[in-house]
């Protein structure tokens, strides 16, 4: 019973926060902004809760997208899906469940936000299945990754401004940026199995356009600061972010995996960042 209980705890990558953190840290920056640096206690939990469970249904609806797939990628290969250790009808049931968990989370939500939610949904599910038919499966990430920020604002404001989406858009330009940093660790075996990356499609330029992605992210970051007119505690937060960029840079550019793959998660760092300069400045004075 243990035994299988660690298996499904691998499913969810239980042991692998770094997607629970990318998901997590732009919700957030979408509930602080939002709540005008004060969110709702409640909302505050629902939405942390909610990135914990719907980020484990992505593992899981991904593994079971990707269990062929998997066997023959030296990251995933060991997998409990594809290594056998648990069942498909398993993996389905435990999708179900986390799903189950969500929609109780989301009823809690007035109703903008919980029409919001069904559309998170089907990003999430669809998600997985895009590197089949598309060089930009990141791109779709990006969206999916970022659907917290404009439910967010539908629970706290019951409104989505358009700030929202420019804080949107930044967020999927760092998905690109970072995906792309995994896809050039996969890249090998991708190229070997014929699945499709942003990392594969950029070619040679793959490090300047994951740069550029980095610096639009930067870009756009400041200026929904400068719309919400924050103070400097919040450009402090983006600085250091900015100096973490800096160091994904240097481990990125060798193009080695595991360097690519080190990259990827110091994004963690870099969202926590920009998650304290806004904290920081809507603190009172």
């Amino acid at each position: 019973m243990f035994e299988k209980l660690c298996h499904y705890a691998a499913l969810i990558r239980l042991d692998r926060p770094i997607g629970t953190l990318l998901l997590l840290w732009p919700t957030l920056w979408g509930l602080w902004i939002a709540g005008d640096g004060q969110p709702q206690a409640k909302h505050l939990v629902i939405f942390i809760a909610g990135v914990f469970v719907m980020r484990n249904a992505g593992c899981v609806i991904n593994d079971i997208a990707d269990r062929d797939i998997d066997l023959h990628v030296e990251r995933t290969k060991q997998r409990p899906l594809t290594s056998g250790k648990i069942s498909l009808r398993e993996a389905i049931g435990v999708f179900i469940f986390f799903c189950f968990c969500a929609f109780i989370l989301v009823l809690n939500l007035n109703l903008k936000a919980i029409l919001f939610s069904f559309a998170g949904l089907v990003l999430a599910a669809s998600y997985p299945f895009m590197k089949r038919f598309t060089h930009w499966p990141q791109v779709f990430l990006g969206v999916a990754f970022a659907w917290g920020i404009p439910m967010a604002f539908a629970a706290e404001t019951n409104q989505v401004p358009v700030i929202c989406w420019w804080l949107m858009l930044a967020n999927i330009f760092w998905v690109l940026a970072y995906d792309t940093m995994l896809a050039m660790a996969d890249k090998k075996d991708d190229l070997k199995i014929g699945v499709k990356s942003t990392a594969i499609f950029f070619g040679q330029y793959d490090r300047i356009m994951v740069l550029g992605c980095q610096i639009m992210v930067v870009a756009l970051l400041y200026y929904v600061g400068q719309v919400l007119n924050l103070n400097n505690y919040y450009y402090f937060g983006l600085f250091i972010a900015i100096i973490f960029a800096i160091y994904q840079v240097w481990l990125y550019f060798s193009r080695q995996p595991q360097r690519c793959f080190r990259a990827f998660v110091n994004n963690a760092w870099f969202g926590a960042s920009v998650f304290t300069g806004f904290v920081l400045a809507y603190l009172p004075a």
